[in-house]
């Protein structure tokens, strides 16, 4: 049986504390839904806070009422979140499961992520973000360690009508037209799949699907975004072990209330790049 454990907040009001939920990849059930609402009707002041990383906070809770509260939340299926020098709930959005520019299934990786590592202790806190292509919605690029799907598309004549869509919607200019060829500059394209939702007749298609990595990213007072690791990784296995190696990295190397991105910083970006893509045991 999984350990219970508990993520009480303390407020500025004397007696009072945040319990903050986890919510993998941002998504609940309606029975869950309805046992928040249950608890923070009872127990706290009758309503909840949406934080920015998906996670849920029933406020108000006084301290004789933790321990039930908790209880109630946990026998419907709810966990607990985190806080302090830990991992911290996985991000996620919605993926290729439902998403149209979506090119991996976020909610998976997320929930592999969250079994690996969730609470784990850091030398700081250490967050995580899976989005599903660049339009960055799991904000990937923010995360300590991000995962962003990523496509490779090809353009055929077949049924080509000429209507530039591809190149009005391509945001880093990848595509270009040349005497009604549609041509690609694999070095420019961020693999966002514009082009292949967009095409109305479906004249580019994904060539293939792959995860690009990312680390050091964070906001809060000395913002940062992620920094490649990897691009266009082909598989989740693949990830997960480059993501072991990161964490272990950090853990080894990091300093007390040192973000990922700032030990990047202090230790140089490009020599902990290399000892990370390397053969060689961090």
């Amino acid at each position: 049986m999984e350990k219970s454990y508990s993520c009480n907040i303390k407020q500025k009001q004397q007696g009072k504390f945040a319990i903050r939920l986890r919510a993998v990849g941002g998504d609940l059930t309606v029975e869950q839904l309805s046992a928040i609402s249950a608890v923070a009707e009872k127990y706290g002041a009758g309503g909840v806070h949406l934080t920015t990383r998906q996670g849920v906070e029933i406020h108000e809770v006084s301290t004789e009422n933790l321990k039930a509260a908790q209880a109630e939340l946990e026998s419907a299926g709810l966990k607990m979140g985190a806080e302090g020098n830990r991992v911290r709930i996985v991000m996620a959005c919605p993926g290729n499961a439902t998403c149209r520019f979506g090119a991996i299934n976020t909610k998976s990786l997320a929930a592999e992520l969250d079994r690996r590592y969730f609470r784990m202790d850091t030398p700081y806190k250490l967050k995580m973000g899976v989005t599903g292509c660049p339009n960055n919605c799991g904000k990937a690029r923010e995360a300590d360690i991000g995962v962003m799907g990523v496509r490779v598309p090809k353009w055929t004549a077949e049924g080509c009508i000429q209507c530039n869509i591809c190149v009005d919607v391509c945001a880093p200019k990848a595509i270009h037209e040349a005497d009604g060829l549609y041509i690609r500059n694999p070095d420019a394209c961020i693999g966002c799949s514009a082009c292949t939702v967009r095409c109305p007749k479906g004249c580019w298609n994904t060539v293939s699907y792959g995860y690009t990595v990312l680390i050091g990213g964070t906001l809060g007072k000395l913002p940062r975004l992620g920094t490649p690791l990897a691009e266009n990784l082909a598989s989740e296995e693949e990830v997960l072990e480059l993501i072991d190696r990161v964490v272990e990295y950090f853990k080894k190397h990091g300093m007390k209330r040192e973000r990922l991105g700032h030990m990047l910083d202090r230790l140089g970006q490009e020599k902990v790049l290399k000892e990370l893509r390397s053969d060689v045991p961090v």
